[in-house]
């Protein structure tokens, strides 16, 4: 894995959403994972080009499922994070760590 790959913060979220969805995320589950965690609202427009992304930096990979009745046959886009973008996510997480260590509330806002 080439600890040069950068996700950005919407990157990240999706790559969350998808590991928690477990195997069964497609595009209408990890809207609704992401923006009841974060609370952001995010278009199908917006997740499915920085799905794209992340598929090109190796980190997610995505397949056709089966034909759903209940959407007219259409085949959901089932996402699944790599290897690689597992161990991305973990190193992100680490980095973070390592930046917020030591500030303690010294980074919260004073409220007056």
């Amino acid at each position: 894995m080439d600890d040069r790959v950068y996700m950005g913060e919407l990157e990240q979220m999706v790559m969350w959403s998808v590991l928690r969805l477990a195997g069964d995320g497609y595009g209408p589950r990890v809207l609704r994972e992401l923006e009841a965690r974060t609370g952001r609202t995010l278009s199908p427009g917006a997740l499915y080009a920085t799905v794209d992304r992340l598929e090109e930096k190796g980190l997610l990979e995505s397949r056709l499922g089966d034909p759903v009745p209940g959407r007219g046959g259409r085949r959901k886009r089932l996402l699944t994070a790599t290897p690689a973008g597992v161990h991305a996510l973990e190193r992100t997480r680490t980095r973070w760590r390592s930046v917020w260590d030591g500030l303690g509330d010294a980074g919260a806002a004073d409220e007056h």
